[in-house]
């Protein structure tokens, strides 16, 4: 294995224009590489740490200790040094780092330089990314979650729910779900023109209409759906992420302008999953409350998809909590919520064992790196999150899974419904 010869980080601005890190990287003998890691908005209390600067510059929102960390501390442990794989190099990271959540170094300052040695590797073996991290004889497109209304967090609306999803499965190719889940899109632009609503988009691309309630946005997608010529409930079905925690105090949680206990909400979703065509629902409850989560699944985890994100954090350790307490069936999996690509396996690999779906996703802030795209493929997630059909740090992903389709042809097979967990 070469030694690693070359890298510097910098900082550069997200999706939001908010900073984050970028790593350059080289190999002896080879090009450099380069990625950049993205940020979340509505982020779980249990992710590692992302490190701000906390100055006035960018209203506290500055990475250039991060970078610092990175160009300094971190070069000179890793220049010069050869390790077997990625496992190696982020134990390394881990270890110098030395804290439970990578809140030394940062586990922004982790990831960009994880992110970039796995490119290295790919580049190193000339294969494509995908390829590099998983030798396949047959890869799986992953089935998008398309992001097209926006609320809570993601958008200025009074709407709760933070995501309303298209899931486009019913269809035998990626390049025709994302056709599909685009023509939606700009049918949903037309109808929102019509009835006089916003059609500017949120931070993950999806329009952000002032809408009366959450059932109203499911409606105007199920009119979008039609119009579009296309089928409710056999071409494209609908997700939620509620994004709960962000929607829960003192005990209750804000839904249409109430407040409601966990079981009259638990009732809300149980009533939603009968008249729509629902079939994953992330975040519906608090972080910290697994017995209201277990309680759910056993009501409906036979129906619909129960994807942990603010619950599991891309973390084997409350993975392995929830998979214990029934708590979910399914888990979201965020490269920066964890900080490096060796740990991320772990969690997909336990979540695999213990017949969990997980569905790579994006961050509200993004960059332009696709790694993601390539991470979904070699890991058959079968499903990926990575917002709308618009703003470019979201249709980098896309663009990215058409472009291994096309490179595949017949050795490549689109997931439709199959990951999902629930019973059609």
């Amino acid at each position: 294995m070469p030694k690693i010869s070359y890298i510097r980080a910098r900082q550069i601005l997200d999706s939001r224009g908010t900073p984050t890190v970028e790593v350059d990287m080289a190999l002896e003998g080879q090009r450099l590489v380069r990625s950049s890691v993205p940020s979340g908005a509505s982020t779980g209390s249990y992710e590692a740490v992302e490190l701000r600067d906390d100055t006035s510059d960018f209203l506290g929102k500055g990475v250039s200790n991060a970078v610092e960390n990175i160009n300094k501390i971190i070069a000179n442990h890793i220049i010069n040094s050869e390790f077997e794989g990625i496992i190696d190099f982020d134990k390394e990271l881990i270890n110098l780092d030395s804290t439970s959540n990578k809140s030394k170094l940062g586990a922004n300052a982790i990831l960009a330089c994880s992110l970039s040695f796995t490119k290295c590797l790919a580049q190193l073996n000339n294969k494509e990314l995908f390829q590099s991290l998983y030798e396949s004889s047959e890869y799986l497109l992953p089935t998008p979650l398309m992001n097209i209304i926006n609320g809570g967090a993601h958008a200025n609306n009074g709407l709760d729910i933070q995501e309303f999803m298209i899931v486009p499965a019913g269809f035998g190719s990626f390049n025709e779900s994302l056709k599909a889940g685009v023509e939606i899109f700009m049918n949903l632009k037309k109808i929102l023109n019509s009835k006089n609503y916003s059609t500017a988009v949120g931070d993950e691309g999806g329009f952000a209409p002032d809408l009366k309630s959450n059932e109203e946005a499911l409606d105007l997608i199920c009119e979008a759906i039609e119009k579009a010529g296309y089928k409710i409930g056999k071409d494209i079905f609908l997700a939620l992420d509620v994004a709960a925690t962000e929607l829960f105090s003192k005990n209750k949680y804000s839904y249409n302008s109430k407040k409601l206990a966990t079981d009259e909400l638990i009732e809300v979703y149980e009533k939603l999953v009968n008249e729509y065509p629902i079939i994953s629902i992330e975040d519906p409850l608090d972080e910290d409350d697994w017995d209201a989560w277990s309680l759910l699944t056993s009501k409906i985890g036979s129906k619909v998809q129960l994807v942990g994100d603010d619950l599991f954090v891309t973390n084997i350790e409350r993975l392995e909590k929830g998979i214990e307490k029934k708590a979910g069936n399914s888990i979201l999996v965020k490269i920066n919520q964890i900080g490096t690509i060796s740990e991320t396996i772990d969690a997909i690999n336990l979540a695999k064992k213990n017949h969990f779906s997980y569905i790579i996703s994006h961050r509200s802030g993004e960059t332009e790196d696709s790694f993601i795209a390539d991470l979904a493929v070699a890991t058959g997630s079968g499903q990926i999150k990575t917002g709308s059909c618009s703003r470019t740090d979201r249709t980098s992903k896309y663009n990215q899974l058409l472009r291994i389709e096309d490179l595949l042809g017949s050795g490549s097979k689109f997931a439709g419904l199959s990951t999902f967990k629930i019973k059609t």
